[in-house]
């Protein structure tokens, strides 16, 4: 199936589960005699593995290729309850075995930065370098006040998810949207072409909440790989004003991973700092 230049298939994994992969390739790039760099996207929670649509203008300048896919319990893909983060990197791996890449970057956001940080510490004969956009750090990370910053909401939702998963289920189905969780800069970028995510985020929860579960549970759970081991090239991206995310998080990572890049955006929130993932795909086309 095609769907404005994305192909969609789905991949069987040696465990029997399914994964809905897509593959969105820039226009002409190839005839310009320019290899594009496949990049795995890693969606957010909740989601779905759709291309990011907002950043083809800037992957189509940069010869860059979307891959993505449905995080597990997501979309087309199937549920893998107990998932930690350290499951995306064989997850990624099967991904791009299916399509003939043996190297390519990782860009995630939110949610997805985490999983984008298991394929560099796992990873690292194949992934050339990632990017994290408005990302968590480990639960109980040394250092961290983990919850500080947090608007109430997510602080609810996530110490839910600590307790055990029956809680974390009861929270998400009682709990409603507070737009106090964004800022100014944030709702702006909802009404704006970032519209999109709030589209992706209605559809990866239309036939339930087993992958916004799932993503809960191991953002608190060991991660399964440690950060401070990652050796690929990462680039961390912040706002100085997310409510969802708080900076310190983004600070944490900074300093645990060896050789870490962090771009600070003082005045951004978690969906405006967005706006800055374009300027990070030429730091990745230079890792190709």
């Amino acid at each position: 199936m095609v769907r404005h230049m994305t192909t969609e298939l789905d991949i069987r994994l040696t465990d029997g589960r399914t994964l809905h992969v897509y593959d969105w390739s820039p226009e002409g790039a190839t005839g310009r005699g320019v290899e594009p760099l496949p990049v795995l996207w890693h969606h957010g929670t909740p989601g779905l593995g759709l291309p990011p649509q907002p950043l083809f203008a800037a992957a189509r300048r940069q010869a860059i290729r979307w891959i993505s896919y449905d995080r597990p319990g997501y979309g087309g893909s199937t549920p893998a309850a107990g998932r930690d983060l350290a499951a995306a990197a064989a997850d990624t791996a099967a991904v791009a075995d299916a399509l003939g890449l043996p190297r390519f970057g990782a860009l995630g956001v939110s949610g997805g930065a985490s999983h984008a940080l298991a394929c560099a510490a796992l990873l690292p004969e194949r992934v050339v370098g990632v990017v994290s956009v408005a990302g968590l750090a480990p639960y109980g990370a040394p250092g961290l006040d983990w919850f500080a910053g947090m608007y109430p909401g997510g602080k609810a939702e996530l110490r839910a998810a600590v307790a055990e998963r029956a809680q974390l289920a009861a929270e998400l189905a009682s709990s409603e949207f507070d737009p106090e969780m964004f800022t100014e800069r944030d709702h702006a970028a909802l009404q704006g072409e970032w519209s999109w995510l709030a589209d992706t985020a209605r559809l990866g929860t239309a036939s339930g909440l087993d992958g916004m579960l799932d993503d809960d549970l191991a953002y608190v759970a060991p991660w399964g790989f440690d950060p401070g081991r990652i050796t690929v090239p990462v680039l961390i991206l912040h706002g100085g004003a997310d409510r969802v995310v708080p900076a310190g998080h983004g600070e944490w990572l900074a300093r645990a991973i060896p050789g870490a890049e962090l771009r600070r955006h003082p005045a951004d929130g978690h969906l405006s700092i967005l706006n800055a993932a374009a300027c990070a795909l030429p730091w990745l086309r230079v890792r190709a």
